[in-house]
């Protein structure tokens, strides 16, 4: 059996745990630069607020309805994540953590247990330790467990947990399902299957499968197979390494100063390439790119990227940060006013298997000094040692007005009690 262990509104959740008086309220936490919704509380959703709607479309509800609306906390979130998956490993040595909120659990030698009174400890062992609301959902492939898993919330079952082991619950979940809500199944794809009068996951499972895959692939082959409770997902409790690293952000404000690009540019290329060095990984090309605000009227438009290949595939931060000034003199024209750049990282390989070349000596005093560096900011905070060229204030980061404290990750944000 796999379960499906998911924070119900992730983002919200975590703020509500810090200020109790977010219970029971509207809450809305906004994306980057405090565009977007894109976390929901149950009363928000319950006003008809749409995933991702634009913070200026819904001015008016917030007013009328006296909605709190907040910045997104990112270092909040990934630390509550990272101690909401401790306590999952706690149940079981075997889990795949899929994203930020959700993580598979697979209960393959756990049958002598009573997985659902199981599964209610651990619900109650987060909600102790975290105060975080959680709903598992259990069943015999990764498609019925977030089948399951939306049941469990939204029916709000006793002990937020619900297990799908057998067809008949399996076929009464499924014909309840719009196939809009299957896990895969994407708004365009899920129109298609409407015009073939498929509406339910029900009517999906019990389509002809063959004549599926040579419509649509296998990708919908194996969604049906799972629908029919087998499983054929891979479970992933070690995840493959990144080949592709891409960090960028939209700024804050348009920036026209060469000098506020570079510092963007090379604040992406730290991130980047402490991601690179954590999978133990090195990347012999960056791609650099630039560009203005295609929604402004007013702007003149330009765009431009440019890709710069390493001698040697690399994880030196400094390296990296060499090539990308190159990159950005070439591709910078002054006269435009910019509103996003960022970096990609490309030709990820092993670190362990990198082709070198013979006329060049490679120091190991660099794979040492990087290391360290990273071991610093782990201890003393992000940021702690950095690089000169990421610069200080910052004007370019993008808008957070009404982002709460670091209360988990920042000596000066955790909550005194007097």
């Amino acid at each position: 059996m796999i379960a499906l262990c998911d924070v119900n509104n992730f983002y919200v959740s975590c703020e509500r745990v810090f200020n109790p008086n977010l219970w029971h309220r509207p809450v809305i936490v906004l994306s980057n630069n405090d565009g977007c919704a894109v976390a929901r509380s149950d009363e928000v959703k319950n006003m008809g607020v749409k995933m991702a709607a634009p913070v200026h479309q819904i001015a008016d509800l917030v007013r009328q309805e006296n909605i709190q609306v907040l910045s997104s906390n990112y270092a909040l979130y990934g630390d509550m994540s990272h101690r909401t998956v401790e306590i999952i490993e706690q149940y079981s040595d075997d889990i795949e953590v899929y994203s930020i909120d959700e993580s598979f659990i697979n209960y393959k030698n756990f049958l002598h247990l009573d997985l659902v009174k199981y599964n209610q400890k651990l619900v109650k062992h987060i909600c102790k330790w975290l105060g975080l609301p959680v709903c598992v959902g259990i069943a015999p492939s990764k498609t019925l467990a977030k089948v399951a898993n939306h049941f469990a919330k939204k029916l709000k079952v006793s002990g937020n947990v619900l297990l799908l082991d057998n067809p008949y619950q399996q076929t009464e979940a499924l014909k309840h399902l719009g196939v809009n809500d299957i896990w895969g199944i994407g708004r365009a794809l899920s129109a298609k299957l409407n015009a073939m009068g498929i509406y339910t996951a029900q009517q999906l499972r019990d389509s002809e499968i063959k004549n599926m895959r040579r419509r649509f692939g296998v990708v919908m082959e194996r969604t049906i197979t799972e629908l029919r409770g087998q499983p054929c997902l891979a479970f992933d409790a070690d995840p493959e390494k990144k080949k592709q690293i891409i960090c960028t952000r939209s700024f804050g404000r348009k920036a026209q100063e060469y000098n506020l690009l570079s510092e963007a540019l090379a604040y992406h290329v730290t991130r980047a390439c402490v991601q690179l060095r954590e999978q133990n990984s090195v990347a012999a090309c960056i791609t650099v790119g630039i560009r203005t605000n295609p929604f402004s009227v007013r702007d003149k438009q330009y765009a431009r990227s440019i890709t710069i290949k390493l001698p040697i595939a690399n994880d030196d931060t400094r390296v990296f940060l060499q090539a990308c000034e190159q990159a950005l003199k070439r591709i910078y024209k002054k006269g435009f006013y910019y509103k996003k750049a960022g970096i990609t990282l490309n030709d990820i390989c092993d670190r362990n298997c990198v082709q070198t070349d013979m006329f060049v000596k490679e120091s190991p005093g660099d794979y040492k000094l990087m290391n360290v560096l990273d071991a610093i900011n782990l201890r003393y905070g992000k940021g702690v040692a950095r690089f000169a060229t990421e610069g200080f204030d910052k004007q370019w980061m993008m808008h957070s007005n009404k982002k709460t404290p670091d209360y988990t990750t920042r000596f000066d944000s955790v909550i005194g009690v007097s």
